[in-house]
């Protein structure tokens, strides 16, 4: 079957195999690129039209105490660094407030994996206190005072991370954070659902099947989430396409048995220039190369299709230049005002750790394409696209 073909075939709603995803990424030649390139935004425009969405939201990495090793992290820190920290309630909700004062719809709440975040109380079975004790009582800190802002938070590794603390089930801690006014949660912690990449990068993460089945059990549980893949490392197009094929099937199981599922697709591509020196050795590049995430980024377009509909590239990682290219290879939604990101930002990203609402309406208008505010499960928040003249 020829590119065109191919390609023709996509468009019109036919599924790719994992076999003709893989041939896609390996093109070379620039005007079979460009053809990609053309059909990823076609469909793009099919499934989602011609507005560019965008969320108002904040960033809360409450500490960057974390207790595994991963290797393209800078962000993490031992309890006894000098740079160490951990945010108390007081500073949490006064962060929230501001958010809400800048008419922010979400919270997006990640953290590090530490250890001496418990507290006593219902679910402690020791006198220290439980984990999920601790993040329920920031939960309910959080919504009783703005009960309007969607709570966007803890990865499927922090939901593992709790369970394995408190000696408790997945289901167990979902339903108690869902209880409490945990929205949806970000899904983040994928990296690449590959075993042996994991390996290399992440030895210490749950495995690819645990990701699938937390994420699984959230939809069970009525919790939307997103997705995420961590790419340009040392990963191989085979393994890339395994990730977004084990997203499509979970996506199709969950949305039939529950009606509950992915609300969006997010590339994250590797960031090294302060990250730990082992890997930086091994992949040979400290900043994302762009061409290579753009093909990516319509490759995972056509292949995840009528899947998962709306794709967000990383400002953050890709700088604000990047991502508007990348709203031309396939992508609909520009992310969030973030106000304060550090995890990526840590690793060296030069794309900042917040922008404003002009900043996003500019970039996207830039396109000459109309955008358009909306919540964190992709309800739009005005009834007409909004342009920006001038």
């Amino acid at each position: 079957m020829g590119l065109i073909t191919l390609l023709d075939r996509t468009l019109a709603h036919h599924p790719l195999s994992e076999a003709d995803a893989v041939w896609l990424l390996r093109q070379t030649d620039p005007e079979a690129i460009a053809q990609i390139r053309a059909a990823a935004d076609a469909l793009r425009s099919q499934l989602c039209g011609e507005t560019v969405t965008y969320v108002i939201n904040r960033n809360i990495n409450f500490t960057n105490i974390c207790e595994q090793h991963c290797g393209f992290c800078a962000f993490r820190r031992d309890a006894g660094d000098a740079e160490a920290y951990w945010l108390d309630e007081a500073m949490i909700i006064q962060k929230a407030r501001e958010a809400l004062q800048a008419k922010a719809t979400e919270l997006c709440l990640q953290g590090g994996l530490n250890p001496q975040a418990k507290r006593p109380g219902s679910w402690a079975k020791t006198s220290p206190g439980s984990s999920l004790d601790y993040y329920l009582h920031l939960i309910d800190a959080l919504k009783s005072r703005f009960p309007t802002l969607h709570l966007h938070a803890f990865s499927p590794q922090e939901i593992e991370f709790i369970a394995r603390e408190d000696d408790l089930t997945v289901d167990e801690v979902l339903k108690a954070l869902r209880q409490a006014g945990v929205d949806s949660l970000p899904g983040t912690a994928a990296e690449v659902l590959d075993d042996a990449v994991r390996r290399v990068i992440c030895p210490e993460k749950i495995t690819s099947q645990t990701w699938l089945n937390i994420v699984s059990a959230a939809h069970r549980a009525g919790l939307p989430t997103t997705s995420t893949m961590l790419c340009g490392h040392v990963e191989m197009p085979e393994q890339q396409v395994q990730h977004l094929a084990q997203l499509r099937r979970l996506q199709a199981d969950s949305l039939d048995r529950w009606g509950v599922g992915i609300t969006e697709f997010i590339l994250l591509p590797y960031v090294g220039e302060m990250a730990p020196a082992a890997l930086r050795r091994r992949v040979g590049h400290d900043q994302p190369r762009l061409d290579e995430v753009l093909k990516l980024t319509a490759v995972a377009r056509l292949y995840l299709g009528t899947a998962i509909v709306n794709h967000q590239p990383s400002w953050v990682k890709l700088g604000l230049t990047g991502a508007q290219r990348a709203l031309e290879w396939g992508c609909n939604d520009l992310g969030g005002t973030l106000m304060e990101e550090h995890i990526t930002t840590s690793a060296g990203a030069q794309g900042g750790t917040g922008l404003s609402v002009p900043q996003i309406q500019q970039a996207i208008a830039a396109l000459g394409r109309p955008w358009q505010q909306r919540t964190t499960l992709y309800q739009r928040l005005r009834d007409q696209p909004q342009v920006l003249l001038g």
